[in-house]
């Protein structure tokens, strides 16, 4: 197991280089100037420009900045906030706690879902397969965000039944997670449900059913885990899905969390810390990716053997 795991964290090393350079060459050539940006309504002299530039290392040459950017990364080194003169590690963990609560929430409810509609509807009539197949459908192709606004319309709005922002409580969690896990978790479901049809038709099902093995403890105890080895591989695909819309969602809520500072950060041009989120979103779909990489080797004993 350890010869592809390494091959795997090489893989992901290449990744972060990736997507650090290409966030890195995005917020550079997008228009607007970070020394604008700072000036602001302020004093603007040539004077207080090239002191801000100075002050920053924006005036050195390009290439300089990127290798001594890339240099601070392998030392962890995020550097210091342009508009709120904060180191970037601290700014980030302070939000960084209600985007993770997000996510496991949304991931936890992805799960649920994914599994609860494939065990439901896998080998029933084919009009309520239809049926369901047209829902997920719907659910997947509509964005994070608007379904964040309908549940927030019924729910909150109209029922009261979940505050409308904020993170007071268990219960602001729940609509923001469901507004990230139903699309994620429709889409899962459909891969689970196929898979699931044909592992009841291979020859261990036969056999399991003609010893009188019911069909839900056929499901359960043996086509799950090999319906499960699809829906992990895109699964692992989803997470930077499920990182991009939390975002997006955060915002609709009205809720902390790195949403908001990538936002802000963007708007200001405070590259230091937009390329730190950028960051930290890439490292945690790598780590993500390399354990969906070792599930296969858990479900599937096949896989260590080979």
């Amino acid at each position: 197991m350890l010869k592809p795991i390494l091959r795997r964290l090489g893989s992901g090393a290449a990744v972060l280089w990736a997507a650090a350079t290409a966030a890195y060459l995005a917020l550079h050539l997008a228009p607007g100037d970070t020394v604008d940006t700072l000036v602001g309504d302020g004093p603007d002299t040539p004077v207080i420009r090239a002191q801000i530039a100075a002050d920053l290392g924006l005036d050195r040459p390009a290439v300089v900045q990127y290798l001594d950017y890339l240099w601070r990364l392998l030392h962890g080194d995020f550097g210091r906030s342009y508009v709120l003169q904060r180191p970037v590690i601290d700014i980030i963990g302070s939000q960084i706690w209600p985007t993770v609560k997000l996510a496991l929430a949304a991931s936890a409810c992805s799960v649920v879902i994914a599994v609860g509609l494939a065990l439901l509807t896998a080998g029933r009539p084919r009009w309520l397969a239809g049926l369901v197949s047209t829902v997920e459908l719907t659910v997947v192709s509509a964005p994070a965000f608007l379904i964040g606004i309908l549940l927030l319309s019924l729910f909150s709005f109209r029922l009261g039944w979940f505050p409308v922002s904020g993170d007071r409580d268990a219960s602001a969690l729940v609509l923001p997670a469901l507004a990230l896990a139903l699309p994620i978790g429709t889409l899962l479901s459909q891969v689970i449900r196929d898979g699931l049809e044909r592992a009841v038709e291979e020859p261990f099902a036969v056999t399991a059913r003609a010893r009188g093995l019911t069909r839900r403890a056929l499901l359960w105890r043996h086509a799950l885990r090999h319906a499960l080895l699809p829906a992990v591989t895109l699964g692992g695909t989803l997470i930077g899905f499920l990182l991009s819309a939390a975002v997006v969602v955060e915002r609709v809520f009205g809720r902390p969390g790195l949403g908001q500072v990538a936002t802000q950060a963007v708007g200001d041009k405070d590259i230091p810390v937009v390329l730190a989120v950028v960051m930290l979103a890439a490292a945690v779909y790598v780590l993500l990716s390399t354990l969906a990489d070792v599930a296969y080797l858990v479900i599937d004993p096949r896989l260590r053997r080979s």
